[in-house]
Order: C-alpha cells, then sequence, then structure tokens
C-alpha cells in the first residue's frame, strides 16, 4: 500500500479554495493527492474531465490513448491546440496537465485496451472514468470494473445528447443493468458519421470529473443508481433511476462472466465476404487501366468537399434507399464512405434488394488519402 502524501506549502495556497470548505479541508485535499483515477481515453471527454481532475489535484491520472491528434480532434477535445496536431495524444495531454498543475503525476498508458490488458490497468486505480467512444471498450471497462471492484464514472456523448451515471460501485448497478447486450453489428453510428456538438463532451466529461472527485473524496450524493440524460438543444436534463439486475451477467447473484474475454466485433460492420470487398489500389488500378466501376460516395456533401475519389458519384446514405431505383441490378457498382462502415451497410442494403455485382471499398476515402493521393485533408 503506498503512503500517504501529505499537501506542500505551494499546494495549501493553490487550493485555498477546497481548503475552506468544509466536505474538503486539508484532509480531502489529501486524499485527493493520494487518490488515483484513470481516464479511458483522452478524447473528447477524456479532455474536460483530466483538465479538471488535474486542477483540483487528484495526485495521479493516468490516461488510455493511443491516437495522434488530428485536426478535426479540435473542436471539441481541449487538451489539445493546432500546434499538437501529428503529435501523440499522450505526449501533448501530459504536457498540458503537467502545466496546470506540476504537482500531479501522469501515467500514459499508449495501449488499445483489450481483454489481455483492462484487468490490470483498472485495478491500479481508485476510480475509472470512461471517455470510451465504442461499444467493445464500453463493456470491457465495465465488467473490468465490476470485477476489479472498482466504480466508473461513466459518461456518452452523440449528436446533441449526452449521458452520464456511476457504475459498478458497491451495491450500485453496472452498464450491463441497462444495457445486458451490445446492440446489432453497424446499428449506431459513431461520432465521426453522426457528428457531435462541440462544446457537448465539455459538459459530460466534467459531469465525470466531478463525480470521480466526490467518490475520491466520500462526500455528496454520486451518481449511483441514477442516470442522467441531458439535452444540449432544448438545454435539459432528465435523471432516471436505476437498480441492480439481480439477473446481470457480470455484477448479478450469479455472475456468468468471471473474466475478461474478446470484445471484438461489437457495434462494428461485419467484415464483408471478401468477393464484395476491393482495396483502393485494386480499384486504383482499374481506374488507370480504363476499365473502373461505377463508383459511389455515400458520404454527406460537407465530406466530400473535405476530400474524394475523382469520378465517385455522391449519394448520401440518408437518401440511398430511396435512389436504389435509378441503379442497374447488374452494374458493377463501388461503394465507400469514410472509413467503410456506411458503405458496408449500404452494400448489404443493396445485394438483399438483388444487386449482384455491388463491392464495398475497404478502408473508404481515407485509405484512399493514405495509399493514393496524400495531397488530400483528412478528417
Amino acid at each position: 500500500m503506498m503512503e500517504s502524501v501529505s499537501l506542500s506549502r505551494e499546494e495549501l495556497v493553490r487550493f485555498s479554495r477546497h481548503l475552506t470548505l468544509d466536505e474538503v479541508g486539508v484532509a480531502g485535499q489529501e486524499r485527493l493527492k493520494n487518490g488515483r483515477a484513470l481516464c479511458v481515453g483522452a478524447g473528447g471527454l477524456g479532455s474536460p474531465a483530466a483538465l479538471y481532475l488535474a486542477a483540483a489535484g487528484v495526485g495521479t491520472i493516468g490516461l488510455v490513448d493511443f491516437d495522434v491528434v488530428d485536426v478535426t480532434n479540435l473542436q471539441r477535445q481541449v487538451l489539445y491546440s493546432t500546434s499538437d496536431i501529428g503529435r501523440p495524444k499522450l505526449a501533448a495531454a501530459a504536457e498540458r496537465l503537467k502545466a496546470m498543475n506540476p504537482h500531479v503525476v501522469i501515467e500514459p498508458h499508449a495501449v488499445t485496451l483489450d481483454a489481455s490488458n483492462a484487468m490490470e490497468l483498472v485495478s491500479k486505480y481508485d476510480v475509472i472514468l470512461d471517455g470510451t467512444d465504442n461499444f467493445t471498450a464500453r463493456y470491457l471497462v465495465n465488467d473490468a470494473c465490476v470485477l476489479a471492484g472498482r466504480p466508473n464514472a461513466y459518461g456518452s456523448i452523440f449528436r446533441f445528447e449526452g449521458q452520464a451515471s456511476v457504475f459498478a460501485a458497491k451495491d450500485g448497478p453496472c452498464y450491463r443493468c441497462l444495457h445486458p447486450e451490445p446492440p446489432p453489428p453497424g446499428l449506431v453510428p459513431n461520432c465521426a458519421e453522426a457528428g457531435v456538438l462541440g462544446v457537448l463532451p465539455g459538459i459530460i466529461g466534467t459531469i465525470q470529473a466531478t463525480e470521480a472527485i466526490k467518490l475520491l473524496l466520500g462526500i455528496g450524493e454520486p451518481l449511483i443508481g441514477r442516470f442522467i440524460i441531458y439535452d444540449a438543444l432544448r438545454m435539459r436534463f432528465r435523471e432516471l433511476k436505476l437498480r441492480k439486475d439481480p439477473e446481470c451477467a457480470v455484477c448479478g447473484q450469479h455472475p456468468t462472466i468471471r473474466e475478461l474475454k474478446a470484445y471484438a466485433g461489437y457495434c462494428e460492420v461485419a467484415p464483408p465476404e471478401r468477393s464484395t470487398d476491393i482495396t483502393v489500389k485494386e480499384l486504383k488500378e482499374r481506374m488507370d487501366r480504363g476499365d473502373a466501376p461505377r463508383v459511389i460516395d455515400v458520404r454527406e456533401p460537407h465530406e466530400a468537399a473535405i476530400c474524394s475519389i475523382p469520378g465517385a458519384e455522391l449519394i448520401p446514405a440518408a437518401q440511398f434507399a430511396q435512389q436504389l431505383g435509378e441503379l442497374d441490378l447488374g452494374e458493377e457498382i463501388v461503394l465507400h464512405c469514410k472509413s467503410g462502415g456506411r458503405s458496408g451497410m449500404a452494400v448489404q442494403m443493396m445485394k438483399a434488394r438483388g444487386f449482384t455485382n455491388v463491392r464495398n471499398l475497404t478502408g473508404g476515402v481515407l485509405a484512399w488519402v493514405n495509399e493514393i493521393d496524400p495531397s488530400q485533408p483528412k478528417y
């Protein structure tokens, strides 16, 4: 067990506004300094959460992320600036957090969270903040928190709506009590496809940090058994009551999940059959030979304005079903989107409607930019 560390004179001054709160005081601030919080994800939610944890004096902050800063992150990921584009997120985040509070210890974990490392990572910290953006990671974080006995300050965002709760706390429900199983692959679009209001993760991430700090201090009424839904367009909060499900597979009375397993495939488009897949190099070779198939882009117009494949026709996914009647059932067609998800679903739709020669472009336009035309911007 780690030895407790007291506050320095500089910290007594820095956190003086905390020390005057009866619920915090010197003892509480020392609990924060000796506390350990893990932010899984250093993106939209992890940015404000980590900033406020560091500002509040949480002594050790772990960050799990393996990505680099992209220009499209800057609309909502306030940990980073334009000068950070291309840098590993963990390097940029650690620099910013240490600049805010030099007393904080930043522990970077440049890994993809999976069943082989989640338990070890989660077990090292007192509270976990789930800032992930996919169901694979979300269920993994939840199950690891339950099995390790660590509370999960949960948050999620989508378009104009945010959600927050505290899962896996003692005697409280977990995420599986709310959603026992993940949705079918491809049913829920991600933020890159559906968009997200830039300020939204600031609100939800700050709620996560608030809950984590309350849990470390042992004060207030955490969101245990309570589920907050925030509607940014209407500026409304709703609260739902959640109960621990006695039949829950991981935290119930007779759990069937006793160890972490491979969580691959949740909410991802199922890999297309090999015959319905084409790579960007194959497509470019066909174009150069002059026997290219018909290429249809199912992204939105604003996406096509950023980067595109020469000769591709634009039929946004929202309008695709209505325009299928204008396409030849036997014509060779290649569909693409940003990275292959939306176009993969469109391929499945076309095959169900009787199209016999339709293929999906592996990796979408991002693969085209990476491998064929790097002069175009990415998003």
